[in-house]
């Protein structure tokens, strides 16, 4: 089953997509979109998620801009309006919202009270921050863009978080690939993967880049991360 919902912050309220399981009690995995905002990629995400037994919500980050944004990926348009979104778009108030989303995840009717958070280039750092600054359940990041500009702050993790990275992701150098894994080096709750010959955005379904093999491993490595850190007791 499929929902809206709306999540009030201290700057007024913004809306959430849902998809629900079949289960009555489930763990709530709050999905933060790319750059195309709560687009078709990101709500066939969220339905995936729920036939895997979780609660899914995709807020819309850009709602202090620009309400409802779902881009296409192959109009250069709407690669001009993201990008622009993405310029403007204030991280810090962006994780006071994703917090929101969590407390809103938490008394959700029928949340087990287990938030997670999987998040995509733009939502990939925000899951990031969102783990440095505050403690989700679990944190998945897939090709979290400007991460190592943020590296300082990976201390401040304790949350359980996995991240995946294409090594030949053109947003995200080799370079700061490395310094990424120093710096989470010495974060114990923290595991990082690398897939060669991938680019970014490789598990986008339909995407550019897309990589069937190199995605499903991602996803399978994400969901058995996600059950064991938000279905355990």
């Amino acid at each position: 089953m499929n929902q809206a919902i709306n999540i009030q912050t201290e700057g007024g309220e913004f809306s959430a997509y849902v998809a629900r399981p079949v289960a009555d009690l489930a763990p709530v995995v709050i999905v933060l979109h790319e750059v195309f905002g709560v687009n078709e990629d990101i709500r066939l995400t969220c339905c995936e998620l729920a036939g895997k037994g979780f609660i899914a919500i995709a807020p819309e980050l850009f709602w202090r801009q620009d309400r409802g944004v779902d881009l296409g990926t192959s109009s250069q348009a709407e690669w001009r309006k993201g990008l622009e979104l993405y310029a403007h778009y204030d991280r810090n108030v962006g994780v006071r919202d994703v917090v929101a989303t969590m407390c809103a995840a938490r008394q959700l009717e029928g949340a087990s009270g287990k938030v997670g958070l999987l998040g995509f280039c733009l939502g990939g750092l925000m899951t990031y921050l969102t783990a440095a600054r505050h403690r989700p359940d679990a944190a998945v990041a897939y090709h979290g863009g400007d991460t190592e500009k943020y590296l300082g702050e990976a201390p401040g993790i304790s949350a359980p978080l996995l991240m995946h990275l294409a090594e030949e992701d053109e947003f995200i150098s080799k370079i700061a690939q490395a310094q990424i894994k120093a710096a989470l080096a010495d974060v114990p709750s923290a595991e990082i993967f690398s897939y060669p010959n991938c680019h970014h955005a490789f598990a986008r379904h339909n995407g550019l880049h897309y990589d069937a093999r190199a995605a499903a491993l991602a996803n399978r490595r994400t969901e058995t991360f996600l059950n064991q850190n938000l279905n355990s007791s």
